[in-house]
C-alpha cells in the first residue's frame, strides 16, 4: 500500500468525522448530541483508524502463522475485554446487562430459558409446539435453539454466550484473511485482516445479546470453504459436506442470506477461468447446486423463502406508508428508487440527539462504514484495472448481492441488516487500497467532499422530517 495511503486512510476518515460532527453541533445546536454520545464516537473513529494503520505497519512483515496468532489473540482479547466492560456499562445505564431497548435480546433470552427447561425435563413435543408458535419461521429460530442448547447444557448465563461471541469473532478475523489472500493476494488478505480485528462493528456485536455475530461468522466461513473447495481442488466428502452444512445453518438465522450465498456460488462457478473448474464440472456443480435448491423449494424452508421474498420486495412501498403513518415528513423518499445508490454506504451516520441511545451510540461505526464504502466501490475498478475481476466471482457477488437486496428491501435503513456484507467490504475495500494509484486520489477526495455533505443533509432531514425546524 502507498505510504501516501496510509496516512491519508486515517487522518482523512477522522477529520470528516470531525468536521461533520463540529458542523452539525453548531448548525442544529438545540440538537446536538450529549457529550456521551459524542465520546463514543470520536473514541470509536479514532481506535479505528489509528489502530488499524499502526497494527498493519507492525505486522505486515510477519511469518503468515505469526501473523495469524496476533490477529487472534488480540482481536479475541479486545472482544473479551468489550464484552466484560459492557456488561457492567449497560447494567449502569439500563439496569441491566443488556443493550439500550433490549426487546429482541430479552425475548431471545426468556424464551431459550423457557425452552431449555422443557429440554431437561424431556418434554421435547411442547419445545418444539413453542418454538414454532412464538417465532417468526425457520429463520428466527436457529439462534433460539443455539441458546437452548447453551442454556440447557451450561446453565442460564449471558455471559458465556457472549465470550463464545468474542470467539467466532476473532476467528472471523482469520476466516477473512484466508478468503482473501487465497482469492486476491497475501497483501490484501493481511490488510483485511488487520482492519477486521479493529471493526467496531464486529466488536460492537459481541457486547450485545443479539444474532449477527453468530450469523456472519457461519455465512463467511461458508464462502470461505467454498472457496477453498473450488481452488484447492480437493473435492473430499468432507471438503464439499461442510459448505453445504455452514450454509443450511444460516437458513436458521436469516432465509434471505442463505438464498444470496448460493446465488453468489452459482455466479463464482460460471465465472470461474477453465484452469480452475472445467466445463464439465461446472455443468456438475450447477446441477448438484440446482437439485439442492429445488429440494428446498418444497419444504417448509422453501415455502418460507418465497414468502419472504414477497414481504420484502414485493411490498416496496411499506416503508414509505410506515413513515408516513408516523407523521414524518418526505417519506416519499423511503424507496429504494433513491436508496439503492448509496447501498454501500447506508445507512448514514446520526450526529443528531433525535435518534434511539444504539443509534447515538453507535454515531462513529456509521460512520467507519460510510468511509470504507468509497473503496468497496472503487475495488470495481481496481479489479477491472488489473484484470483480476474473475478472482472476484465469489466475494464480490456475495456482497454486491446481498447490498442491493437490502437496498431494495424495508431494511435499507436499519445497520445491523447490513452487517452481513461487511466482511465483502472489508475484502474489496483492502484490495482497492493495495492497489490504489496516484491518479485515484481525484475520485477519493471528491468522495469525502461528498460524504460530508451527505451526512450532514442527512442529519438536516431527520430533524426537518419531524417537523422540529418549522
Amino acid at each position: 500500500m502507498p505510504t501516501r495511503l496510509h496516512k491519508h486512510f486515517q487522518w482523512v476518515g477522522i477529520s470528516v468525522y470531525l468536521l461533520a460532527l463540529l458542523i452539525v453541533s453548531i448548525c442544529f445546536r438545540t440538537y446536538a448530541m450529549k457529550p456521551l454520545w459524542m465520546a463514543w464516537g470520536i473514541g470509536t473513529v479514532l481506535f479505528y483508524f489509528l489502530l488499524t494503520y499502526f497494527f498493519h505497519g507492525r505486522w505486515k512483515g510477519d511469518e503468515t502463522k505469526t501473523f495469524l496468532k496476533k490477529v487472534f489473540w488480540v482481536a479475541f482479547g479486545l472482544r473479551a475485554i468489550f464484552v466484560g466492560a459492557m456488561m457492567f456499562y449497560y447494567y449502569y445505564q439500563t439496569g441491566m446487562s443488556m443493550e439500550y431497548g433490549a426487546a429482541d435480546s430479552l425475548n431471545y433470552h426468556f424464551t431459550a430459558s423457557h425452552l431449555s427447561d422443557l429440554a431437561r425435563a424431556g418434554r421435547l413435543r411442547e419445545l418444539f409446539w413453542m418454538l414454532n408458535g412464538h417465532t417468526m419461521g425457520f429463520s428466527d429460530q436457529g439462534y433460539l435453539l443455539y441458546l437452548t442448547t447453551l442454556y440447557t447444557c451450561f446453565g442460564k448465563n449471558i455471559l458465556g454466550p457472549r465470550l463464545l461471541k468474542a470467539l467466532m469473532s476473532a476467528y472471523l478475523c482469520v476466516v477473512i484473511y484466508k478468503l482473501a489472500s487465497r482469492s486476491l493476494g497475501e497483501k490484501t488478505g493481511r490488510l483485511a485482516a488487520v482492519m477486521a480485528v479493529f471493526m467496531p462493528q464486529f466488536i460492537h456485536y459481541t457486547g450485545t445479546y443479539m444474532k449477527e455475530t453468530e450469523m456472519v461468522f457461519l455465512a463467511t466461513l461458508a464462502l470461505e470453504r467454498m472457496d477453498y473447495l473450488i481452488r484447492s481442488k480437493r473435492y473430499t466428502f468432507w471438503n464439499i459436506a461442510f459448505p453445504i452444512l455452514l450454509t443450511a445453518m444460516t437458513f436458521g438465522f436469516r432465509t434471505v442470506l442463505s438464498m444470496v450465498i448460493i446465488a453468489s456460488f452459482i455466479l463464482f462457478i460460471l465465472c470461474s477461468e477453465p484452469s480452475l473448474i472445467s466445463k464439465k464440472a461446472k455443468r456438475i456443480a450447477l446441477i448438484a447446486v440446482a437439485a439442492v435448491v429445488v429440494f428446498f423449494l418444497f419444504t417448509p424452508i422453501g415455502w418460507e423463502m418465497l414468502i419472504i421474498v414477497h414481504l420484502n420486495f414485493g411490498e416496496s412501498t411499506g416503508l414509505v406508508d410506515k413513515y408516513q403513518q408516523l407523521g414524518m415528513k418526505y417519506a416519499e423518499y423511503a424507496s429504494y428508487k433513491y436508496t439503492a445508490p448509496g447501498a454501500f454506504a447506508m445507512p448514514l451516520t446520526n450526529l443528531v440527539e433525535v435518534a434511539n441511545e444504539n443509534q447515538k451510540m453507535m454515531n462513529g461505526t456509521y460512520f467507519v462504514k460510510n468511509y470504507l464504502a468509497f473503496f468497496a466501490m472503487w475495488c470495481i475498478v481496481a479489479a477491472i484495472r488489473e484484470r483480476k475481476w474473475r478472482n472476484f466471482g465469489l466475494i464480490g457477488s456475495y456482497t454486491l448481492l446481498y447490498v442491493m437486496m437490502i437496498a431494495f428491501s424495508f431494511a435499507f435503513n436499519s445497520e445491523r441488516y447490513h452487517l452481513p456484507a461487511l466482511p465483502g467490504i472489508i475484502i474489496m475495500a483492502a484490495f482497492a487500497m493495495t492497489h490504489f494509484r496516484k491518479r485515484d486520489f481525484a475520485f477519493y477526495y471528491s468522495y469525502n467532499v461528498v460524504l460530508l455533505i451527505a451526512i450532514l443533509a442527512w442529519n438536516y432531514l431527520k430533524l426537518a422530517a419531524r417537523g422540529l425546524f418549522f
